[in-house]
């Protein structure tokens, strides 16, 4: 199998707030790279925004060797300068760097779409990085491997280094409320030291405290079951053995967006463990070299429930709070709006690990709208499912004018002919007409040829 070489390109001016205003963090570029070096080796990288705005991020950047590549907003204010420079550079690499047989594209905008076509196109594996709240569907179920960001974190750990430095920094750049005396620095802010001193721990208030948001539970196992029978299908289909890595790699061509992680597995080996011990398949073989059999399960088969079963009663939310909807709603309260007013309807059963993912899945339907916002977060708006286009003008109709006959010729007046007419010539007109004299038709008369006698004459 030919390794892969692979070449990273950060739209982060989308995957930053998509991160924040979903998940309540800062984007740490280290753990995708760390996730993208377990499927090949990484050859360049290169990140896009306008840095003179992210000075917190260029360090992090520096530090793991990321090409920063400055984007010069136009005097419009364009948004979309990041991924046209984006796409260009990665057509270009595709053209001209044939060793680089892998792209990693880290965005959640489904306007990557068009590059990852063609990429694919020319040959090139596509691995999409974003987080399941925010990228697209379509993006995901378009590419080799979507790679979630919630699946890259480790379970509520805690703030990043920078993070909390740059909070402490703010809090002693934000200037004191007039007639208080100004508190001086604490020298130990993250906590009190062990040690003869005991002082109590001081606690930032809540607004100062970066929120974090826990890894939502686990999907039930029996979701799975539809696209592993598919994949098991497949391979018995062309009499290939379904071992381990094969078996994942039938079901991410199946389905992109795939991720044990999901379902509670740190990896696919602990994955099929779990199925396993869950009596779905049959496993054999030892050593790494498992074969992976399906198995006739004693569990009941239950339904298996498609997403677009959950469109319907949303839609039903999203009217009945209409009018609170044309302003835009946090994502938080429209959860809490579909939880009350539909109580026997859980997401989780339909593939969701969380509401947001519902959401996402919408948007690509035109239901909602939504838009990262890092100061209240999610935020979602009527899609444009419930805006339709005006209809078109219809055509006004003409009133039949009346029709007052064939039109008189009056002598030295225009008259207009009949469009199958042929113009008589003067010559046909002046013709005499026969005669009929006792019963039998005489032909006309001579004309007689008068002359005119000339004067003198």
């Amino acid at each position: 199998m030919q390794e892969k070489n692979i070449a990273v390109f950060v739209d982060y001016d989308n995957i930053e707030i998509g991160v924040k205003s979903t998940l309540q963090r800062d984007f740490a570029v280290s753990v995708v790279l760390d996730a993208l070096k377990e499927r090949g080796q990484i050859v360049a990288k290169f990140a896009y925004a306008n840095w003179s705005r992210q000075e917190g991020a260029t360090r992090q950047m520096a530090e793991n060797a990321v090409q920063m590549v400055q984007r010069i907003p136009s005097p419009r204010g364009d948004k979309n300068g990041a991924d046209i420079n984006l796409a260009l550079d990665a057509l270009e690499m595709a053209f001209t760097h044939p060793h680089v047989n892998a792209f990693a594209i880290v965005s959640g905008d489904s306007d990557f779409v068009p590059l990852v076509n063609k990429l694919k196109e020319y040959g090139k594996t596509v691995f999409i990085v974003g987080g399941k709240a925010f990228t697209s569907t379509i993006l995901q179920q378009n590419c080799h491997e979507f790679v979630s960001y919630e699946a890259l974190l480790d379970d509520a750990p805690p703030p990043p280094r920078e993070y909390r430095q740059r909070e402490r920094e703010r809090e002693r750049e934000r200037p004191p409320v007039a007639g208080s005396k100004e508190p001086k620095p604490d020298p130990h802010p993250l906590g009190p030291v062990h040690g003869p001193v005991n002082r109590p721990q001081q606690i930032p208030p809540p607004h100062q405290q970066p929120l974090q948001r826990q890894r939502p539970a686990p999907l039930e196992l029996s979701q799975a079951m539809p696209l592993v029978e598919r994949a098991l299908d497949m391979l018995d289909r062309r009499n290939v053995q379904p071992q381990l890595g094969l078996l994942k790699s039938t079901m991410l061509q199946l389905s992109p967006a795939f991720n044990e992680k999901a379902y509670g597995a740190h990896s696919f080996s602990e994955f099929v463990e779990k199925m396993k011990a869950a009596d779905y398949v049959k496993v054999t073989g030892t050593g790494g070299r498992y074969i992976i059999e399906r198995k006739a399960s004693s569990h009941p088969d239950k339904p298996q429930l498609k997403p677009e079963g959950l469109l319907t009663p949303l839609r039903d939310v999203l009217e009945t709070h209409r009018i609170e909807m044309e302003d835009g709603v946090a994502a938080d309260a429209l959860e809490a709006w579909f939880t009350e007013e539909v109580p026997n309807m859980d997401w989780k059963q339909y593939g969701f690990q969380e509401f947001t993912e519902l959401l996402n899945f919408a948007q690509d339907r035109l239901v909602v709208r939504i838009e990262p916002s890092e100061e209240h977060g999610l935020m979602t708006y009527m899609g444009a499912e419930f805006y339709p286009p005006a209809p078109p003008p219809k055509p006004v109709k003409e009133l039949d004018e009346e029709d007052d006959g064939p039109q008189p010729i009056v002598k030295g007046q225009p008259s207009f002919l009949e469009p199958d007419a042929k113009p008589v010539s003067p010559r046909a007109r002046k013709k005499p007409a026969a005669r009929v004299v006792d019963g039998n038709t005489m032909a006309p008369a001579p004309r007689k040829r008068v002359t005119r006698k000339k004067s003198g004459d």
